[in-house]
C-alpha cells in the first residue's frame, strides 16, 4: 500500500494539534523513573519512539498527583515541581523528532499500598478493598476530595509548564472511576447514588485542570466504558458517561478501556496475552466513538500493522495504540514509511514486559534487549568502521541467532552451525504449546534478517572444534544451550522424565502425573497444561510459596484458569525427595523445608523441571586456544565497551559463551548476552 493511501500514515488533527500519523503508544509505566523523575533512561526510551516515527507518545502510567497516592509501579511524581525540567527535556527532544508528547496523571485511590512512600492512609470512595493491592482504604472525606481536586489542577499546570502537548487523566481502576462504579462506590452523599453524583468528582477534576491550564493544552481521559462485571459499571452506564463527557466540551479525546482490573484474572482480560484473540475490545471502542462522535484512542493487543490499519480504515478509532508493539520495536512507523514492513520486529504477546512491572521490576521486552537500555544498546545497527571479521556461531537458538544477526548487520562474515534440523532451540519447544505459538516469531524474525543479510545456517551439523577452526574465525560464539537437569532426587532419578520429554512428544502422558517444579518458570507449567489437556490427572508440586513465581501475574492467570478447568492440583511448600517403583506404578516421596515429615503419592509418571545444565564440551575444547580464554571483561561489558582482554597472545580468535550455554536462564537473557557482546564487533 502506498504511503499516500495507507490509513495508518494519514495525519490526524486533534483540535489545533496535527499528529503526523495514526499510531501512538498509550500510557504505561516502564518503571524507568529515578526518585519519581523521568531522568535519562526514561527520556531516551520515549525519544527512541519519536525517532522511530510515532505520532504521539503518552508518558507515565500514571503520574501521581498527590502524596497519598504512593507509586507502586515506579510512577512519576506529578505533585513535585522538580518534575518540570525533566519532562521539558523529554518533550523538547521528542518534538525535535516530530512526535507529540502527552502524559497520564492520576490518583490511584485504593489501587496502591499504605506501606509505601510516606505511609499515608489509602483512600477510596468507600472502604472496599482491592484484592490486587490488598490495602483496606478509608472512605474519602470532603477535605480529601477538595485537596485531591486541587492536586489534579496543580499537576496539570506543571505538565503544561513542561511543554507537553496535553494530558489524559486515568479513570480505569483508579480514583475517578472508583467513584463511577457501583462495585466501589457505596456512598450516600452527593458523590454517590445517581450517575450524575458519581460523576461529580470527575467534573470537579476537569474544571480544576481547565482553570490551571491554557486553551491550547489538550485534555483527555482514559476511561473504562464497561467494566464487564456483574456488580460493576455496565456498558449502558459507561457509554452514558462517555456521552456526558463529550457533551461537556471539557475533554478533547476519549481513550477507551473495557473490563476491570481488581484481580490478576480480570486484568488479563483487559491486557490480553498471547493465545488470545487480537484486538478483543476494538469493536466496543468503535461503538463508543459512534455514540459520542468524539476522537477515540484505544489499545489492547493491537500488535501488528494489519490489525492497526483495519482499526483506522474501518473508522473504529482515530488513533491506534500499539504500545507493547513499540516495546518490541520502537521504529515501526519508520520501517512502515520506508516500505520495510517485513523488517518490523514482532510483538509475540509474551507480556514479559508488563509481568515484570507488576512484579516490581523494570519493563524489558522478551526479545528486544535494547528497549529501556537506549543509553548503551542500539536499536539500529551501524556497519563497523574497521575490517570485516570472520564470525562463527555454534547453536541457532535465540542467543546464537541474535549474535549472528548483530554481527552480520555490522558487516561481518558469519557462519552458523546448528546440530538439529531447525533453528530455535527451547523457543520452538515452548511454541509447540498452541497457546504460545506466537513465540515462533522470535526465531522467524531473526531467520528472515539472516536471510536478508546473506547468512546461511548449516543445519544438522554437530560442530566439533575442527569444524570451527576450519573457518579460521576471529570471533566464536558458543550458543549450544543446555539439557534438562533432572538429577535432583536423593534416589530414583532414573525413574523421572523431563518437561522437554513431555512438550516434545517423545514421552506420552501418563494417567496420573506428578509434575515437580523446582524452577518456577514456564516449562513445568506448560508441561502440566499439556498433560491436563491430554486427560491426565495432574498434581503440581513445588517448594515455592505459590506456583510459578517467575512468570508474573498476567501469564499466571492463563495457567490458573486452565488448571482450574482441568482439576489440576497444586501443592506448595513441598519438595520431591525420591522416587521408587511399586509394581507398574511409581511412588513419589515428598517432604518440606518446614518439617521432617514425609508423605507419598502413587502415580504413573513423574515429571521433573529443574532448569538446564549447559553443554560445554566444545567451549572447553576451544577455550585454551582463544585470545581471551573465554573470559568476559565485565567492566567493559557493563560500560558498553568492546571486549579487548588478552589472556593468550598466541590465540587466533575470541571466544564467548552466551545464553543457556552459560547457565539456565530465559529468552531475554540469551538475546541480551548476544547483543551486548556482538554490537561492538
Amino acid at each position: 500500500m502506498s504511503q499516500s493511501k495507507d490509513p495508518l500514515l494519514q495525519p490526524f488533527r486533534l483540535r489545533h494539534l496535527t499528529l503526523r500519523n495514526r499510531i501512538m503508544s498509550t500510557a504505561h509505566e516502564p518503571a524507568y523513573s529515578e526518585d519519581g523523575m523521568p531522568k535519562d533512561r526514561y527520556r531516551l526510551y520515549h525519544v527512541e519512539k519519536a525517532k522511530g516515527g510515532i505520532a504521539l507518545t503518552m508518558t507515565a502510567g500514571s503520574a501521581v498527583v498527590s502524596p497519598d497516592s504512593p507509586p507502586v509501579f515506579g510512577n512519576l511524581l506529578a505533585y513535585r515541581d522538580e518534575i518540570v525540567p525533566w519532562l521539558a527535556r523529554l518533550a523538547d527532544e521528542c518534538h525535535q523528532h516530530g512526535a507529540a508528547v502527552m502524559i497520564q496523571i492520576t490518583h490511584l485511590g485504593r489501587r496502591t499500598a499504605w506501606n509505601k512512600a510516606d505511609w499515608l492512609p489509602v483512600l477510596a470512595p468507600s472502604p472496599i478493598r482491592e484484592p490486587a493491592h490488598r490495602s483496606f482504604p478509608k472512605a474519602a472525606e470532603d477535605w480529601d476530595i477538595d485537596r485531591i481536586v486541587e492536586d489534579y489542577g496543580a499537576a496539570a499546570a506543571r505538565m503544561e509548564a513542561a511543554g507537553l502537548d496535553g494530558l489524559e487523566f486515568d479513570a480505569y481502576g483508579h480514583l475517578p472511576d472508583q467513584f463511577w462504579s457501583p462495585a466501589t462506590n457505596r456512598r450516600d452523599d452527593e458523590y454517590g447514588g445517581s450517575l450524575d453524583n458519581r460523576l461529580r468528582f470527575t467534573f470537579r477534576v476537569l474544571d480544576a485542570i481547565r482553570r490551571q491550564t491554557g486553551g491550547k493544552f489538550l485534555v483527555g481521559i482514559r476511561m473504562v466504558a464497561d467494566e464487564d462485571w456483574e456488580k460493576g459499571l455496565s456498558r449502558a452506564e459507561g457509554i452514558a458517561i462517555a456521552q456526558r463527557l463529550a457533551r461537556s466540551g471539557k475533554v478533547d479525546f476519549l481513550n477507551i478501556i473495557r473490563g476491570h482490573i481488581e484481580t490478576d484474572a480480570a486484568l488479563a482480560r483487559v491486557i490480553p496475552i498471547h493465545g488470545t484473540p487480537a484486538a478483543p475490545h476494538l469493536d466496543f471502542a468503535g461503538e463508543v466513538r459512534a455514540a459520542t462522535q468524539m476522537p477515540v484512542f484505544h489499545a489492547a493487543r493491537i500488535q501488528d500493522v494489519a490489525t492497526a490499519r483495519h482499526a483506522i480504515a474501518t473508522g473504529r478509532l482515530d488513533m491506534v495504540g500499539m504500545t507493547r508493539a513499540h516495546i518490541a520495536d520502537p521504529h515501526i512507523v519508520r520501517k512502515l514509511t520506508a516500505g520495510r514492513e517485513d523488517e518490523i520486529r514482532p510483538c509475540v504477546g509474551a507480556t514479559y514486559c508488563l509481568d515484570r512491572i507488576y512484579e516490581g521490576n523494570d519493563a524489558v521486552c522478551v526479545h528486544n534487549p535494547a528497549t529501556g537500555r537506549e543509553a548503551t544498546l542500539p536499536h539500529v545497527l551501524a556497519r563497523a568502521a574497521g575490517p570485516q571479521k570472520k564470525v562463527v556461531v555454534v547453536g541457532a537458538g535465540p542467543a546464537g541467532l541474535e549474535a549472528a544477526r548483530v554481527a552480520s548487520a555490522r558487516g561481518h562474515a558469519v557462519t552458523v552451525f546448528e546440530a538439529t534440523g531447525q533453528a530455535g532451540g527451547q523457543v520452538r519447544l515452548a511454541a509447540r504449546s498452541g497457546r504460545r505459538r506466537e513465540l515462533d516469531g522470535i526465531i522467524d524474525w531473526r531467520l528472515a534478517r539472516l536471510a536478508a543479510q546473506g547468512v546461511t545456517v548449516r543445519y544438522a551439523t554437530w560442530a566439533q572444534a575442527e569444524d570451527v577452526l576450519a573457518e579460521a574465525p576471529e570471533i566464536v560464539f558458543i550458543a549450544t544451550g543446555g539439557v534438562p537437569n533432572t538429577e535432583v532426587l536423593e534416589s530414583g532419578n532414573d525413574l523421572v522424565v523431563s518437561t522437554w520429554d513431555i512438550l516434545s512428544g517423545e514421552v506420552r502422558p501418563g494417567a496420573r502425573v506428578l509434575v515437580y517444579d523446582d524452577n518456577g518458570a514456564h516449562p513445568a507449567m506448560q508441561a502440566a497444561e499439556h498433560l491436563a489437556q491430554a486427560g491426565a490427572a495432574v498434581e503440581i508440586v513445588t517448594p515455592e510459596r505459590f506456583f510459578a513465581p517467575e512468570i508474573g501475574g498476567l501469564n499466571h492467570a492463563a495457567y490458573a484458569e486452565i488448571f482450574l478447568r482441568h482439576g489440576v492440583r497444586v501443592t506448595i511448600n513441598t519438595r520431591l525427595l525420591a522416587a521408587r517403583r511399586s509394581g507398574n506404578a511409581l511412588v513419589a516421596v515428598l517432604g518440606s523445608d518446614y518439617g521432617h515429615d514425609r508423605s507419598e503419592r502413587e502415580v504413573d509418571q513423574i515429571v521433573v523441571e529443574h532448569g538446564t545444565l549447559p553443554l560445554t564440551d566444545l567451549y572447553e575444547t576451544l577455550k585454551p586456544l582463544s585470545v581471551n580464554r573465554g573470559e568476559v571483561e565485565y567492566a567493559a561489558l557493563l560500560a558498553g565497551r568492546p571486549q579487548e582482554l588478552v589472556r593468550n597472545p598466541a590465540g587466533t580468535f575470541r571466544l564467548f559463551r552466551i545464553g543457556d550455554a552459560v547457565a539456565s536462564r530465559n529468552i531475554h537473557a540469551a538475546v541480551y548476552d548476544a547483543l551486548r557482546l556482538a554490537k561492538d564487533l
